[in-house]
């Protein structure tokens, strides 16, 4: 990372959702008015900001960590808060309200399959509008938002077609901050009105295919498989609406970034078997986590992306978001255990 007023700061600030998800391992996802079978339950940490922050304490991160948001003032509310005091995570900025519930997911995930179904109550998530992150005050080098498309206040689109999000996170990147986005994996046709306007005031866009093809139109899955092709074109016009300096596009083959002067990466998966994979909730915010820890220790950009898919890999080993990750040692011996899938592209080289 090149000296500036970011390097002088430290830190990442994660804000959005707060959620806790009910993981359900079922034996089969059933057709309307019929049974399935829970095989066992466990409750974990849901949302963006929870589960990178989570992720990022358990990998080690020596820098601060914050958290905001909001949560209702019930048990749920009380549990986050508390796990983030054990972990050393800043929940100054993380306010409760009685005006609703601590938001909760439960996850329907097919036991041999890792799919995961999302049944998700928006609770207090829903009434949060981040007026109260005073960014000439915040000392992050990072602000961290997700979930897009899972914000109610923040995805309100207005006359001009500007977001409250888009807002936001032009606030901290005048006050000096890198800005980060992730983005929920939801059905609908919002994508281009709510993520678009935020994508100017990005300094990095972290999504997954599904996300970076609804935001763009580029269909990048193909009966099944990558196509490489639209990955790269879809990847061009998430730059080309405006964010700053890198867009990073992950699936479970691995993943593909792109740099605002136009330089490809390419880091595949590691090779876990099926026997090692417990559920697959929480992947993406691990790989997350592993790129933000990367970018911020200013780190080359491929260790960020093979950190990305190693810190993805341990996730897996727990049906929760957070529960299978590790410190970062342990976390890349990952590599050597599994080993890494095929180069995605020939001519690449990791």
């Amino acid at each position: 990372m090149k000296a500036s007023a970011a390097s002088k700061r430290s830190g990442i600030l994660a804000a959005g959702n707060w959620i806790i998800d009910q993981v359900k391992l079922i034996d089969t996802y059933p057709a309307a008015e019929q049974l399935a079978n829970i095989k066992s339950q466990h409750q974990g940490t849901g949302g963006s900001p929870y589960n990178v922050l989570l992720d990022l304490a358990k990998l080690g991160a020596e820098f601060p960590l914050s958290g905001a948001g909001l949560v209702g003032k019930d048990a749920l509310g009380e549990s986050i808060i508390a796990d983030c005091a054990k972990h050393k995570i800043d929940t100054r900025l993380l306010k409760t309200t009685a005006e609703a519930t601590t938001s909760y997911t439960d996850v329907m995930t097919v036991q041999s399959t890792g799919k995961r179904t999302f049944f998700h109550s928006r609770g207090a998530n829903a009434l949060w509008d981040a007026k109260d992150i005073d960014f000439s005050k915040v000392k992050a080098r990072i602000f961290h938002l997700g979930y897009l498309l899972l914000l109610d206040k923040l995805d309100a689109v207005n006359k001009e077609g500007l977001t409250p999000a888009a807002k936001l996170l032009a606030a901290a990147q005048a006050a000096g901050i890198k800005t980060s986005i992730d983005v929920v994996s939801e059905a609908s046709d919002r994508f281009k009105a709510v993520v678009v306007p935020a994508l100017k005031h990005c300094d990095y866009a972290i999504m997954n295919e599904y996300e970076a093809g609804q935001v763009t139109g580029f269909r990048i899955r193909k009966e099944g498989v990558l196509d490489t092709v639209s990955l790269r074109h879809a990847s061009g016009a998430i730059l080309q609406h405006g964010v700053k300096e890198l867009v990073v596009i992950h699936f479970p083959e691995g993943c593909f970034a792109r740099t605002r002067d136009g330089k490809d990466h390419w880091q595949p998966s590691l090779k876990v078997p099926d026997k090692h994979i417990a559920g697959t909730a929480g992947a993406g915010d691990a790989f997350c986590a592993g790129v933000l820890f990367g970018l911020h220790e200013g780190w080359e950009l491929q260790r960020c992306l093979l950190t990305g898919v190693m810190a993805a890999a341990a996730s897996l080993s727990d049906p929760t978001c957070t529960g299978g990750m590790k410190p970062l040692a342990q976390v890349e011996a990952l590599k050597k255990k599994y080993g890494v899938r095929p180069p995605l592209e020939p001519e690449s080289d990791y």
